[in-house]
């Protein structure tokens, strides 16, 4: 598998500035992904939680907003 141009470039400037292998460089952006991939699905279950429980219609309101961003993005 090749990596495309630019992020090779992003990878091989990370290799210098980390003095590490290429492969854990690429372990370390990989697991950071799967965190940040698990924390995003955390909150938008705590944010699906908070709007099933609100009664006040402006904090409804802001949840499923917030919900929308996560789900289409901006």
């Amino acid at each position: 598998m090749s990596l495309p141009a630019r992020v090779a470039r992003r990878i091989r400037a990370l290799v210098r500035s980390k003095r590490a292998s290429e492969n854990r460089v690429l372990v370390e952006l990989i697991e950071s992904g799967l965190e940040a991939k698990e924390k995003e699905k955390a909150h938008f279950f705590e944010l699906a939680d908070r709007l099933t429980r609100t009664k006040d219609a402006s904090e409804q309101a802001r949840l499923k907003e917030e919900l929308a961003r996560l789900t289409f993005g901006e």
